[in-house]
């Protein structure tokens, strides 16, 4: 029903998740509880890209910037994100949700990692919707491991697709369509190699508050863009 409504649906849309901290301080609470009502967004997102018919989204969890914040805010973030995996697991089994990750985990806790580890195997299989968890990403790191990659095999003279061909995203299309939320217009060293030609999008609404109708509105935006590649039409 959804897709009829829309004559065009991304197939991977990346989602900057901004606002949290903004939508606490609007409610007069810590900016964790902020981060917590990002959660359920999360959730409540991956419910409406379904029904939509997207094939893949990357929720831009926590940046390699991120690790400037405080002790106490770093904690709370992996505290949402290691319970929303426990809590979860068995339900994106039941609503076909694969669980895959970007990325240098290196640094996170060990039971945070496993949780992740686990998480990804038992939805190995599923097929409704990939839901990729960029963690501890940036996008200039992303590059630079790639390159690194590409040196440590020897590699004497590198082309575009042999970056693309090692960047995390490699087992992923490029994002056709990424949307980053609270009116804030910048990408923030989010794919910078994968979103050439991505077509952008920034709405006002604080992502705590980011719902079904709001995607509606974005996928209906993207529908009218007319993606040339650098060419004529």
């Amino acid at each position: 029903m959804f897709k009829k409504r829309i004559n065009k649906i991304p197939q991977h849309i990346g989602i900057i998740m901004d606002g949290n901290g903004r939508w606490a301080s609007t409610q007069a609470l810590p900016r964790n509880m902020g981060h917590k009502e990002g959660i359920n967004a999360v959730d409540r997102t991956i419910d409406a890209l379904i029904k939509f018919g997207v094939k893949v989204v990357s929720f831009f969890a926590f940046s390699t910037e991120n690790w400037k914040r405080s002790e106490e805010e770093i904690n709370g973030i992996f505290n949402l994100v290691r319970d929303f995996l426990h809590s979860k697991r068995n339900n994106f089994k039941e609503r076909g949700v694969k669980i895959t990750t970007i990325g240098d985990l290196t640094p996170f806790p060990e039971d945070l990692k496993t949780q992740l580890a686990l998480t990804k195997e038992e939805t190995k299989d599923n097929d409704k919707l990939i839901v990729n968890l960029a963690l501890n990403y940036g996008g200039r790191s992303d590059i630079t491991r790639s390159v690194n990659r590409l040196i440590a095999e020897g590699v004497k003279e590198v082309t575009e697709q042999d970056i693309l061909d090692n960047l995390d995203t490699k087992s992923l299309p490029e994002p056709d369509f990424v949307i980053r939320t609270s009116g804030e217009e910048r990408i923030s060293n989010f794919m910078l190699y994968q979103m050439a030609y991505s077509e952008l999008y920034f709405p006002k609404v604080l992502w705590p508050n980011f719902n079904e109708r709001h995607l509606r509105k974005a996928l209906k935006v993207y529908s009218k863009r007319n993606r040339r590649f650098g060419g004529i039409k």
